[in-house]
């Protein structure tokens, strides 16, 4: 059963995990920030603007603002039609109704024209407890397969920040997956520096090597921690890219590191497991690989924690992975 858009409490809230430090909103604050500096900036969203941060552009900007109801192929036509005369428009809502109700208008008259769109998705993967109408699992395969469009899925507040000030100055269509609400901070924001098209390898590690994107890149960290205390020397690699695809940093790392675990908020057909293993095919390279992520179900509803649990996403997950695949 379908819930209201204007749900209130924590299901709504990026799953911060105990995580020490948070920031709220990063992506409506970088926002304010990249349209300060440039006027033709402009926001739009589904009804739905609390619960995807764009709120806090709202209040900084009104005139700027465009509230389209629950109507997401208008919500993109419009902003498609807006990059047209020179804007460059923010569209939000959630993942699910950008790529199932408006798969059509991303796909032509965003991606085919190039326009210089950006749509902001909430609600990735398994950071709803609201079941199969909410929860966005299917979204990465559906926008890497769409040509001409870039797609992004940050790890945590700094990455949210950093990406959409890049996306703001990018020119072309983008698709990027959010985090909002109490955002956890993995990365640090005075030495990480996001490039799209660009991962980043986090960790060094000559045992396993382990490939994650968005939220999954801190249970990865976390994960090979735990390892670490078993003698196992893990690398990580963070792909915050999906499109276009670091394909050389991912051949670099199979190429030393042959055993390697990818992990990632989303059904492990069509995401980031995918890329890595076309990614080994293409190169010739031989490897072992076990995906970590969401099965091919629509899932249960459910808390957050009982979620990954459930599907074996948390960062023990990972590590039991990369314990197997090193048998």
């Amino acid at each position: 059963m379908s819930t209201p858009r204007g749900v209130t409490g924590n299901i709504l809230t990026s799953a911060t995990e105990g995580a020490a430090n948070t920031v709220n909103a990063p992506f409506g604050h970088a926002l304010v920030r990249a349209a300060e500096k440039n006027p033709r900036i402009v926001g739009l969203t589904a009804d739905l603007g609390k619960y995807t941060d764009i709120h806090v552009f709202a209040e900084k900007f009104p005139t700027r603002f465009f509230q389209m109801g629950m109507a997401e192929q208008s919500l993109v036509g419009c902003a498609c039609g807006l990059a047209r005369t020179g804007f460059v428009p923010f569209a939000t809502t959630y993942a699910v109704f950008a790529t199932r109700r408006a798969y059509d208008f991303i796909a032509i008259g965003a991606a085919l024209g190039r326009a210089n769109v950006k749509i902001i998705a909430g609600l990735p993967g398994l950071i709803t407890g609201y079941g199969g109408t909410h929860q966005g699992i299917e979204d990465l395969a559906l926008m890497r397969s769409v040509p001409n469009l870039t797609v992004i899925d940050p790890c945590d507040a700094t990455e949210v920040a950093q990406a959409t000030t890049a996306i703001a100055e990018h020119d072309g269509p983008v698709y990027m997956r959010l985090l909002r609400g109490q955002v956890p901070v993995v990365l640090d924001e005075k030495t990480y520096r996001f490039e799209i098209g660009r991962a980043r390898l986090l960790l060094d590690g000559a045992d396993v090597a382990i490939i994650s994107t968005g939220l999954m890149t801190g249970r990865a960290l976390d994960a090979a921690r735990d390892l670490a205390a078993a003698n196992i020397r893990a690398a990580v690699l963070h792909v915050s890219t999906l499109k276009p695809f670091d394909a050389d940093a991912v051949a670099s790392l199979l190429a030393r590191v042959p055993r390697v675990v990818t992990a990632e908020n989303h059904v492990v057909t069509g995401g980031l497991g995918s890329a890595v293993a076309d990614c080994a095919v293409a190169n010739g390279l031989p490897v072992r690989l076990r995906k970590v992520g969401i099965p091919d179900c629509f899932c249960e509803s459910g808390s957050l924690p009982f979620l990954a649990r459930h599907y074996k996403m948390t960062a023990p997950d990972i590590a039991a992975a990369a314990h197997d695949i090193l048998k």
